[in-house]
């Protein structure tokens, strides 16, 4: 039995609190952060027992090097038309959402969230995936309904909660869904995707079907114990799906070691569930296709499920809601050693000849027209607070088979007086 002179004589326990490297004031300092050259990291079959990969997890997987050339094993070799496409599709995202934070910022819509410097995460993995693969995203995936050409219009009129929202205003801006899109429903409460996409996928097999599933969330979501559930579940029963953790360093203002990045890569918590592990540069969008036509590929040869951490930056606050400079040192997204995705793909096509400046400046006002085009179109049917948002009559709708008589009676009651109003 210890004696209380003996405890006093112990030193005193103590937590510890991880901290970012550096807090607003400070200077930015990536130099911690340790990057292979690109093409030095072996690609293994796609048939590899998981634990003869358990080096994975700990390296990143790069295809563009410095000179925006494709090097190594891991390089798809995409033909120049689907990497004009990507770069299309990376350029909309970005258009598009320098748009509706425009809109937001003018009330048009209460909040928004921009994927800037992340682009390559959704667009490079929807065109390595089937479109007929369902997707369980996150809220920075817009840019897998973009590269499934998901009309803007549709996606604004969710945004603006309006008359023509599909939704009927009941989920919150940019919580998209579409079932024809293989986009499943948004949900803001954070890491419930994982779950639904391994039962989505465990159904996909019992069927005998030969479509997979995709999951998205953030860093600071794999702390919730449904990604403890989905992963275990997706390793005892080899579901088919491919789970992503988006390491954008930020969980709201809480830095990544919260959620346990400071001890070891998010990859690396494949290895504890008998399951392949890939670490991507998530600004490589060719990295991002090669690392997730991989896991699609085992995936539908029965092999199992896949973990990827695409390690990419917020360069933006969390949402509109959100201020930065309240947590970290401003300007920080534009130091990250990584570079910009669209930038990055831009210049290999360059260095391929199948690009210039001058198709790259048409691109952008191009886009920019459509899209401009599309938000007229969208805002004939309302914004959000507007006169030509949803009608009143819609939130009876949809709950009851039947509607009872009292919610009747609310419902006359509710559309005489927005009647009134209107005279």
């Amino acid at each position: 039995m210890t004696t209380d002179h003996e405890r006093r004589n112990r030193p005193a326990l103590s937590l510890h609190v991880p901290e970012p490297d550096a807090r607003p004031g400070d200077d930015v300092d990536f130099s911690h952060i340790a990057i292979p050259a690109a093409g030095s990291v072996a690609r293994p079959d796609i048939n590899v027992a998981p634990a003869d990969i358990r080096d994975l997890p700990y390296t990143l997987i790069r295809v563009l090097d410095d000179e925006a050339k494709a090097v190594g094993p891991w390089d798809p070799r995409l033909d120049a038309d689907t990497l004009r496409r990507m770069l299309r599709d990376m350029a909309m995202v970005r258009v598009y959402d320098e748009r509706m934070f425009r809109a937001q910022r003018q009330g048009k819509t209460s909040f928004y969230m921009k994927s800037l410097g992340e682009e390559a995460v959704a667009v490079a993995a929807a065109h390595a995936l089937d479109r007929d693969d369902m997707c369980f995203p996150t809220y920075r995936q817009q840019g897998l309904l973009i590269a499934r050409d998901y009309p803007l219009k549709e996606m604004m009129c969710q945004v603006y909660s309006n008359a023509g929202d599909k939704l009927k205003g009941r989920q919150l801006p940019i919580m998209y869904s579409d079932r024809e899109k293989g986009f499943f429903t948004i949900s803001g409460n954070l890491g419930t995707q994982y779950p639904q996409a391994v039962g989505w996928a465990m159904a996909s097999a019992i069927k005998g079907d030969s479509r997979i599933a995709a999951a998205w969330i953030g860093d600071g979501a794999t702390a919730e114990g449904d990604f403890h559930n989905a992963v275990t579940f997706a390793g005892v029963y080899r579901a088919p799906v491919i789970l992503n953790v988006v390491n954008n360093q930020w969980a709201i203002s809480s830095f990544s070691g919260i959620a346990g990045g400071e001890l070891t890569t998010f990859a690396a918590r494949a290895v504890g569930y008998g399951i392949p592990g890939l670490r991507v540069d998530g600004n490589d969008p060719l990295a991002v296709y090669a690392a997730t036509r991989w896991a699609a590929d085992r995936a539908r040869s029965n092999l199992g499920p896949t973990l990827i951490e695409l390690f990419t930056y917020r360069v933006e606050g969390h949402s509109t809601s959100d201020d930065p400079s309240a947590y970290r040192p401003q300007g920080a997204g534009q130091k990250w050693p990584l570079g910009d995705p669209l930038m990055r793909l831009k210049a290999h096509l360059i260095g391929l000849g199948e690009w210039d400046e001058e198709r790259h400046t048409a691109l952008l006002d191009q886009l920019g027209e459509e899209v401009k085009a599309a938000q007229k179109e969208s805002e004939k049917l309302g914004t959000l607070g507007g006169e030509a948002a949803q009608s009143v009559e819609s939130m009876f709708d949809d709950v009851f088979a039947e509607l009872p008589w009292h919610l009747k009676e609310q419902r006359d009651q509710a559309l005489a007086e927005a009647e009134a109003k209107r005279k």
